[in-house]
């Protein structure tokens, strides 16, 4: 399978934060090429299914929630309650509903802040659960999430830009990136946790002259560092950064961040990036104190996210020609990315 055309539909893919569903809104959601609904009932559940009504394909997500707590479709009123059942159709007030007027459900699990779907066969979930993501909603850290920002690629062009910073030089240079962090060797390690196949990039540093964005993000020019990053499942990827003047790692001196990204894919040459910046609650913006230090390196992170976007959408657009004998030659830093496309081919073909 093409990178431009990889899609695991059997995984948990995050439709949004927990905070992004309010009582008596209804969203609309592709994830995998399957349209869902998602709504968020009196008893505080989530309900997602999918987003078709049963007798016109008219998307239910354009419809409203009643007085009743039950999803009315826009079209010819018919109402589905928390279940997915049909309850009431307007043009035959007297019944009977057909037995089969009710919408296909897709498994959901709401976790620390986060709402997961899973679009694939619910049997093969098995033991597998949503990746942990501790900080989002944990009093001890300060949470800034971005919006959700639409990319024209392939998700795993993103999971292989995220587990690659050798890119920070040059697409980064002059804000994240510099040279001599594309020189800085990694230890990789790949594990199963929670039923998720991991594959984790590690990189420390010591007397490191950091790029100027992270002087202002962390406030600290040279440092000794430990960079993570960790693609959990198909649909996040953690990446941690600890500083410190050089010796003090793991001191009072220590600051740092936990970064989450959600990389969701709509379909095979498309999907939804959101990043979710983690600091801890103690740590303030050195030039506004009344700004989290998570405020702070959010306002300043979507150039480098923009950054990206245009590399990726560049990247898809060239998997449009023919590739007339062309192959990629891959790096000794391209290990991470290897392991990668390995694990994606028997995912996808377990399917």
């Amino acid at each position: 399978m093409s990178i431009a055309n990889s899609l695991v539909e059997n995984a948990w893919y995050a439709a949004g934060l927990s905070g992004d569903f309010a009582p008596g809104k209804v969203h609309g959601r592709v994830i995998a090429s399957k349209p869902m609904v998602l709504w968020r009932n009196r008893d505080d559940r989530i309900s997602v299914f999918d987003d078709r009504c049963i007798h016109k394909r008219m998307p239910l997500s354009a419809g409203r929630i009643m007085d009743d707590g039950c999803l009315e479709c826009v079209y010819h009123g018919l109402r589905y309650d928390a279940d997915g059942i049909c309850v009431a159709i307007p043009s035959q007030p007297d019944g009977p509903i057909p037995a089969r007027a009710r919408l296909r459900p897709y498994p959901l699990c709401e976790q620390q802040g986060l709402v997961w779907v899973w679009p694939g066969d619910e049997g093969r979930i098995g033991n597998c659960r949503p990746p942990a993501t501790p900080e989002i909603d944990d009093a001890d850290w300060d949470t800034c999430p971005s919006d959700r920002l639409p990319v024209s690629a392939n998700y795993r062009l993103l999971i292989e830009n995220l587990l690659d910073i050798t890119h920070f030089y040059p697409l980064h240079d002059g804000n994240i990136g510099d040279l001599s962090n594309s020189r800085i060797p990694a230890e990789f390690i790949e594990e199963v946790i929670d039923g998720n196949h991991s594959i984790k990039s590690i990189r420390h540093v010591e007397n490191y002259t950091q790029p100027s964005m992270l002087v202002d993000w962390l406030g600290y020019k040279v440092v000794d560092r430990d960079h993570t990053h960790n693609m959990m499942n198909p649909g996040l990827t953690r990446v941690e950064m600890r500083v410190a003047p050089p010796g003090k790692l793991g001191t009072d001196e220590d600051r740092g961040y936990v970064l989450y990204h959600t990389h969701t894919p709509i379909d095979r040459s498309n999907l939804e990036w959101r990043w979710i910046f983690n600091t801890r609650a103690k740590h303030r913006w050195a030039d506004d104190p009344s700004k989290s230090v998570a405020e702070g390196i959010a306002q300043s992170f979507p150039k480098v996210a923009e950054e990206d976007r245009w590399a990726l959408e560049k990247q898809q657009q060239m998997f449009a020609y023919a590739d007339d004998g062309y192959q990629e030659v891959p790096l000794k830093t391209d290990r991470a990315v290897l392991s990668i496309r390995k694990l994606f081919i028997a995912l996808e073909a377990a399917h």
